[in-house]
């Protein structure tokens, strides 16, 4: 017979990366990070900012598993979170009641939270707004939640359709969020460096009329293009 579950359970047993290193990445826009990892990481398309002008967002994500409809491992998880961290909640894109809203919000400010990331749904917007730290999820409802459990805390989730980590990067801003796994950081640095550099050599050009983007001109005249007159 199934035994009933502990109401959390929590792994304490990951590593942060060095804030200098996780600094590096600032300033740097979500579509550059994803370029530099081949063109993924990004959460599901539904995850966005609440607020577009309170939004830029780099820290180390501390991983939480609620279920789609229970916040006990949210509060478990701002608990043990340090300055810096994103709190990351796997809630499975349950849309009928919110698991986050104003009061721990202002709670994860107080904690030096750098931002909060929940594959759901946030409730009471006026409240969040003010709180001035970057929010991101699937909407708003009125609905809530309850705080009974079973929820994990600090393994490995799958939110957004991204696997995340505790200890992997996060980066956010109006785009969307980008994941950055830790062990891929220290080799993900040159590439994403090399990548803001060149796109702002190229933006230059084409603000000074440039307009061959991608050799697209030479593939008109190529016979790779077929003409139907």
């Amino acid at each position: 017979m199934l035994k009933d579950p502990p109401l959390l359970t929590v792994n304490r047993h990951w590593a942060r990366p060095s804030p200098e290193a996780v600094l590096k990445l600032k300033g740097a826009q979500t579509g550059q990070i994803t370029d530099a990892r081949d063109g993924r990481g990004a959460f599901s398309a539904d995850i966005k900012p609440l607020d577009a002008d309170c939004c830029l967002m780099i820290g180390t994500a501390i991983t939480c598993e609620t279920g789609p409809n229970d916040n006990l491992a949210i509060l478990a998880a701002l608990a043990l979170a340090q300055p810096g961290d994103v709190l990351v909640a796997a809630s499975e894109g349950f849309s009928n009641s919110a698991v986050f809203g104003d009061n721990t919000a202002m709670m994860a400010r107080h904690k030096g939270v750098a931002g909060v990331v929940v594959d759901g749904m946030m409730r009471d917007l006026a409240g969040l707004l003010p709180v001035g730290i970057p929010l991101f999820c699937r909407g708003i409802t009125p609905n809530s939640c309850v705080r009974s459990g079973p929820g994990r805390v600090g393994f490995p989730v799958v939110a957004g359709g991204v696997r995340v980590a505790s200890g992997d990067v996060v980066i956010g801003d109006r785009d969307g969020v980008v994941i950055v796994p830790r062990e891929d950081l220290e080799n993900l640095l040159p590439r994403v460096a090399d990548i803001v550099r060149a796109e702002a050599e190229m933006q230059s050009r084409i603000r000074d009329g440039f307009t061959n983007l991608g050799g697209i001109e030479e593939l008109l005249k190529s016979p790779k293009v077929r003409y139907v007159e």
